[in-house]
């Protein structure tokens, strides 16, 4: 009895957990789109407005005998460009260092899902409520015990999977 109910103890737990850890990876991808399109942070703000007034002040001085003054001002804006510029590069090397360190977790984390449940079922559910899908959602797990198919990880995934995105999108707008 021990082992038995173990056993289902622990597939009532698996779905949960993998879909909180699917959703999880979701908001975090989610996260990460945003950082990378906040590339406006107070410095970078600061340099534009910096550069548009220097650029406004050379173009002020037309004159002559005001030509050097226009040149230095001209040279600080570049200057403060090539700043800005360097921000840009590393705020995007940033955000491609988070999405490598993303992925990379999260191909790992499927795979040692996939490996711990290749067999096993992750869930139960009524034959009844999923009456067109029950073969594809209990494929490598046995098909139906008690009336109940048995949920593979594979399907799982893909369900969770979308269901975080669709849960993503109504929290964010997007």
């Amino acid at each position: 009895m021990g082992d038995g109910a173990s056993e289902g103890h622990q597939r009532s737990l698996a779905a949960p957990l993998i879909f909180f850890v699917v959703i999880a990876f979701q908001f975090a991808s989610h996260w990460i789109d945003q950082f990378k399109k906040s590339g406006d942070n107070g410095k970078e703000i600061q340099l534009r407005g910096e550069i548009k007034q220097l650029l406004k002040e050379a173009n002020s001085l037309s004159q002559p005998s005001t030509y050097a003054q226009a040149a230095k001002l001209k040279r600080q804006a570049a200057a403060k460009e090539r700043e800005l510029a360097k921000c840009h590069n590393l705020h995007d090397k940033d955000t491609a260092l988070y999405s490598n360190v993303l992925l990379v977790s999260k191909v790992l984390t499927y795979l040692i899902l996939l490996i711990w449940f290749w067999s096993a079922p992750v869930a139960s559910i009524s034959q009844q409520l999923v009456q067109p899908f029950g073969r594809l959602l209990s494929w490598r797990t046995g098909g139906v015990q008690n009336n109940n198919i048995m949920v593979g990880i594979i399907p799982w995934l893909v369900v969770c999977c979308r269901v975080s995105r669709f849960i993503c999108r109504l929290t964010y707008g997007k």
